[in-house]
């Protein structure tokens, strides 16, 4: 009698312990794909700001930056020899 109860203890642990491994894995899957959501967000973020119509018009009306004019030009490699 000893050993069945034993055996059912044993038993019952090892479904416990299935279980309980069975939700640890859905819910790492679960953050998983938050993660991958999450990354692909900042994927898209980042193409966005590293826009070059974006860059320009932050140079241009914030930094006030504008395009060399012809006399502001140097060609560096004439220049070196």
């Amino acid at each position: 009698m000893i050993i069945f109860i034993l055996q059912l203890l044993v038993y019952t642990w090892c479904r416990m312990q299935c279980v309980r491994t069975g939700y640890e894995i859905s819910i790492e899957t679960e953050e998983y794909h938050k993660q991958i959501s999450i990354q692909n967000t900042l994927k898209i973020e980042l193409e966005r700001l590293k826009s070059p119509e974006r860059i320009a018009r932050i140079a241009k009306y914030q930094l006030g930056l504008v395009t060399p004019g012809e006399n502001q030009k140097i060609n560096i490699a004439n220049e070196l020899y």
